[in-house]
């Protein structure tokens, strides 16, 4: 049993736990949509100064890293931007565990030239931990969630 749990998972338990078990079973329907064309364009192309891509373990991949320790993490919009936050703070949470504390992070939205600075708290690392062990149940069914209707 694969108990890794990614950042890519974290935001997938946000917006829908259907398809998070879809990607934790490579079973990913999207590579060719717009909305996924558009992300990765504007990742190629976004902050093109910086070191970019930090991959960690293979379970935490910045976007990229700025001088006093702020990692930072490209979205395209804040249309499901409580699962980014989420993201962000797993990130901030795998690192703290890792011995690597007194990180800001924040996320960037540049084609609406926005940013938003993100803080890991202790109740955030208690929420974390419950939901690294219901994407581990989910990620281990043997079927998909049922599907449920959402706003996005």
């Amino acid at each position: 049993m694969d108990e890794r749990v990614t950042g890519v998972m974290i935001y997938y338990y946000f917006v829908c736990r259907r398809k998070l078990w879809y990607f934790c079973n490579q079973l990913q329907m999207e590579e060719e949509s717009e909305d996924v064309l558009l992300g990765k364009l504007l990742d190629e192309n976004s902050y093109t100064r910086d070191e970019k891509h930090i991959n960690i373990d293979n379970v935490v991949n910045i976007d990229f890293i700025k001088e006093h320790n702020e990692l930072h993490e490209i979205k395209k919009s804040k249309s499901v931007e409580e699962a980014g936050i989420w993201q962000v703070k797993y990130y901030l949470y795998y690192l703290k565990q890792r011995g690597v504390d007194n990180l800001k992070a924040k996320i960037d939205y540049p084609i609406i030239k926005q940013s938003m600075t993100v803080e890991l708290s202790e109740g955030d690392e208690e929420k974390i931990k419950e939901v690294i062990k219901d994407i581990i149940n989910i990620k281990n069914q043997p079927q998909p969630p049922l599907f449920s209707e959402k706003r996005i």
